[in-house]
């Protein structure tokens, strides 16, 4: 990110203990060791960019392509799963076919199985051992390039689905449909914090806990609920299906596989109970990773009295709350514009999902492109392997990280207004709009702000 990026992101979001300290010394040399470091990919606050071009250039596209879409776009042009191009029928073929999901699980258990042995078997230095790597920067940074360009990759090789399919029950309880994505959303909840908050999170004690947990949890619902408990309750599935909507390559409603157009898929997420707050705990928790690298946040972490893991954990919940609030308020005064909308508050959430990805490249692309390499290298034997110097300087990584935010909520812009032209009469289908763009605004500058500030 800048010429800290080489001492800072020695796997980063990871709260390696040692770099915290060197950090809180470095602020305040009185403080003393002990404060955990919420974002180590490097300090954003001193990127070679101008707060007017960033702040002036984002407002102008979400405002133009605002008024472009009410002056252009009259009716709904999002078919949902509807559409798509069928690929050809011997791809889908090999795509379904039992061998090639078999294999799918076989390699997501091996895989499993690898970070296993490195946590129990391997040195507890994450400079040594590549599994807080590959938990923190292959799996949680890697699911978002890969959902999407290969669609919800996650759910073919959840190795919980592979143990669970070894004793499925006979009899499994339906899931009542008012928990929807809850749980999956906790348990985002739940691992952000882990990667962002919480002393250690690189050890192998630590590690292993918090695999157990989430092992335990899964395969109990699991063995109660059947499969369909991992598409409702299992964070990383509904994590990378969520991205998925946004990939080209998709399935109709008639299961065919196809290519189409990102708004396809996303117009096609479902209106599920638990949706606002999954895609709310990726927006919030990003934002906390941004503001996290602020020094000023840092002090506070230093200075507070309740001590910097509580203050931290009380940070990540507002920020989350944050988010929520003011999408709940927009939705809100979306009702009061249209009393026949009676779900107004999932009806627009799927926009907020562009909005997400936006702030996910924004944040993790330089740690993806860094310490993914790395991880990779010491998982081949490779004993403190050295990340690889990024690619992009500080103003080219500036550029991209603001130009990820603005297209995130661009495309977001667009998917409110197809969603608005369909509920709203075509007399306050614009005006109805009003407030999905203040809030576009709102995210915007925060996002931005988070990034320069």
């Amino acid at each position: 990110m800048t010429g800290t990026l080489t001492q800072a992101a020695r796997l980063a979001h990871t709260h390696v203990q040692a770099q915290a300290e060197a950090h809180a010394l470095t602020l305040d040399p009185g403080l003393g060791p002990g404060l955990p470091l919420a974002h180590g990919v490097g300090s954003r606050h001193d990127l070679p960019l101008s707060p007017f071009y960033a702040y002036a250039g984002a407002f102008a596209a979400l405002l133009i392509s605002f008024l472009a879409l009410g002056l252009l776009w009259s009716s709904s042009r999002f078919h949902g799963d509807l559409s798509g191009r069928p690929l050809p029928a011997a791809l889908q073929r090999v795509a379904d076919a039992p061998a090639t999901r078999t294999a799918l699980r076989l390699l997501g258990a091996v895989a499993a199985l690898v970070l296993l042995l490195h946590l129990l078997l391997g040195p507890d230095d994450p400079d040594r051992n590549p599994a807080p790597g590959a938990l923190y920067v292959l799996l949680w940074v890697g699911l978002v390039p890969a959902s999407l360009l290969l669609g919800p990759v996650w759910r073919l090789l959840n190795p919980l689905r592979a143990a669970h399919s070894l004793h499925p029950p006979r009899n499994p309880r339906p899931l009542p449909a008012a928990v929807g994505i809850r749980p999956a959303a906790l348990g985002l909840l739940l691992f952000t914090w882990l990667e962002l908050v919480a002393p250690d999170n690189t050890s192998s004690i630590t590690l292993l806990t918090a695999l157990a947990v989430h092992t335990g949890v899964q395969l109990i619902g699991a063995a109660r609920h059947g499969d369909r408990w991992f598409a409702h309750a299992d964070p990383f599935e509904v994590y990378s299906s969520l991205l998925a909507r946004l990939s080209p390559l998709g399935r109709r409603a008639d299961g065919r596989l196809v290519l189409r157009s990102p708004f396809h898929g996303l117009d096609a997420t479902p209106q599920t109970p638990g949706l606002v707050a999954t895609v709310c705990v990726l927006l919030g928790s990003t934002a906390y990773d941004g503001l996290s690298d602020n020094p000023r946040w840092i002090t506070t972490l230093q200075t507070s009295p309740l001590g910097p893991v509580p203050t931290a954990t009380l940070g990540l919940l507002a920020a989350v709350a944050l988010v929520a609030a003011c999408y709940g308020l927009c939705a809100g005064a979306l009702r009061l514009m249209n009393r026949t909308l009676t779900t107004p508050l999932t009806s627009f959430a799927h926009s907020l999902l562009p909005i997400a990805l936006g702030y996910l490249v924004a944040h993790y692309f330089s740690l993806f492109v860094t310490e993914g390499p790395r991880t990779v290298m010491m998982a081949g034997g490779t004993d403190n392997a050295l990340a690889p110097a990024p690619f992009l300087g500080p103003g080219g990584l500036a550029t991209l990280q603001v130009a990820a935010i603005v297209t995130g909520h661009v495309l977001g812009v667009v998917a409110a207004h197809d969603r608005s032209v369909r509920l709203f009469p075509p007399d306050r289908a614009v005006a109805g709009q009003l407030p999905l763009f203040a809030l576009m605004i709102a995210y915007t500058l925060g996002g931005i702000g988070l990034l320069i500030a």
